[in-house]
């Protein structure tokens, strides 16, 4: 970063900073990954100078020559990975994709029916504080009390009182497999679309390692980061009654130019998920979630549906005597990234919940495997153990660093000095 650190000193050192800090740490937050270095370099390109608004081959732009292929390119990498009919690569990120689904298919105050955000939902799913919850009459689904589990004939039952127009499968603390055909048979009963948000589970599905709504929800949204190992970005899939509206709805309906420099790392990314080892990362994702879940629960820990089927565990941190915030602080000193997250039915406020969230997408992506997940849960017990010990914190932090020295960072430089 030579340019960079003569033009502005203070943010190249900050980003040096945030490279230690990626490259030391465990970052273990599930919507948190690690790009390769490719894809950092096709984020960083020259491509960011480029305006194009419109789509391949329909422009409002001239000098598309390059921009058509690269979006071409990342649309048909898409399509064949998740065997999708219909794709869009233009939302800036997964909530504007979300809100483009609303913008194409619904009018305002219509009904629609999404997960509950203390339940494992996302703000976009229809909850209050959302421009999804203000300009919509919004319904929330909840899980079962006792077990945690989406429960679907209480679902039947609400969509059949309510008659939404839009039914959303999908969140970003449920630990569990989403039923996308059960979703699809409620939507069905009562005339609604069905659009599964699949922003955490994309590289999932990919790999095989959860089953796909392709097929059953007539538009799918994604994030284009988190488990797919993309640049930071949204894409919408469709069915082909819904290609049209949608594409509307993203052009010129909510956005002007897309973002070519990230068209193209995604292009990337999809290029690099189309692999054997790919598939293999997927399936280890999970993998490794349940070792550490279920050594967690042997130091006591008390998790949300007493485990996980897929990258992120939701872990109840007040039956050990500390709510989530201080928890997730003390983590983060001990050099274990989380984020402190509510859980179902929690009685304590969203910006001090009851409880942590954490995932493997981002130490799997570094090569780590189940044994590592048995040491990774041990330091969780004993920073929640030594969680006003500052020193026995710093303690744990340089025996992190010392672990993650032996799983280089996919993409980063290994030394300060580069």
């Amino acid at each position: 970063m030579s340019t960079l650190s003569a033009v502005d000193p203070q943010i190249a050192q900050l980003i040096r900073m945030e490279e230690s800090r990626q490259r030391d740490k465990l970052r273990m937050i599930p919507s948190e990954n690690y790009v390769s270095r490719a894809v950092l370099e096709a984020t960083g390109s020259v491509l960011t100078n480029k305006y194009s608004e419109g789509y391949p081959e329909k422009r409002y732009y001239e000098g598309q020559e390059c921009i058509d292929q690269i979006e071409t390119l990342a649309i048909t990498r898409a399509k064949k990975l998740f065997g999708a009919h219909a794709v869009n690569v233009q939302p800036y990120s997964g909530s504007p994709a979300n809100l483009a689904v609303y913008y194409a298919l619904l009018s305002p105050g219509d009904t629609v029916m999404g997960m509950s955000l203390p339940h494992g939902g996302h703000l976009t799913h229809g909850w209050k504080v959302s421009i999804t919850g203000k300009f919509f009459n919004a319904i929330q689904y909840a899980v079962r009390e006792d077990t945690g589990l989406l429960d679907f004939d209480a679902i039947r039952a609400q969509a059949l009182e309510h008659r939404p127009r839009l039914i959303i499968a999908g969140g970003t603390a449920y630990p569990r497999i989403v039923d996308f055909e059960a979703f699809a048979s409620i939507a069905k009963e009562v005339g609604a679309a069905l659009l599964a948000d699949i922003a955490h589970i994309a590289g999932l599905v990919v790999a095989g390692a959860h089953p796909s709504p392709v097929g059953h929800a007539n538009v799918i949204s994604t994030t284009t980061h988190k488990t797919l190992r993309g640049p930071r970005g949204g894409m919408l899939m469709m069915d082909e009654e819904h290609e049209k509206p949608i594409n509307r709805a993203v052009f010129p309906g909510l956005q002007g130019g897309p973002h070519n420099h990230t068209t193209a790392a995604l292009a990337v990314a999809l290029k690099e998920a189309d692999t054997d080892e790919f598939k293999a990362y997927g399936h280890q994702i999970v993998a490794n979630a349940q070792a550490l879940a279920a050594r967690l629960m042997e130091h006591g820990f008390a998790l949300a549906t007493g485990g996980t089927d897929n990258h992120l565990i939701l872990m109840d941190t007040t039956p050990l005597g500390h709510p989530g915030k201080p928890v997730a602080h003390a983590l983060n000193r001990a050099g274990i990234v989380t984020n402190a997250n509510s859980i179902p039915f929690d009685t304590r406020k969203p910006f001090d919940p009851s409880g942590v969230r954490l995932g493997t997408p981002g130490i799997t992506s570094r090569g780590m495997g189940t044994t590592e997940m048995i040491q990774i849960a041990d330091w969780i017990q004993q920073a929640v153990e030594y969680i006003d010990n500052g020193e026995q914190l710093d303690r744990i932090a340089a025996e992190v660093t010392e672990l993650c020295t032996g799983f280089p960072a996919p993409g980063l430089l290994q030394t300060d000095e580069g």
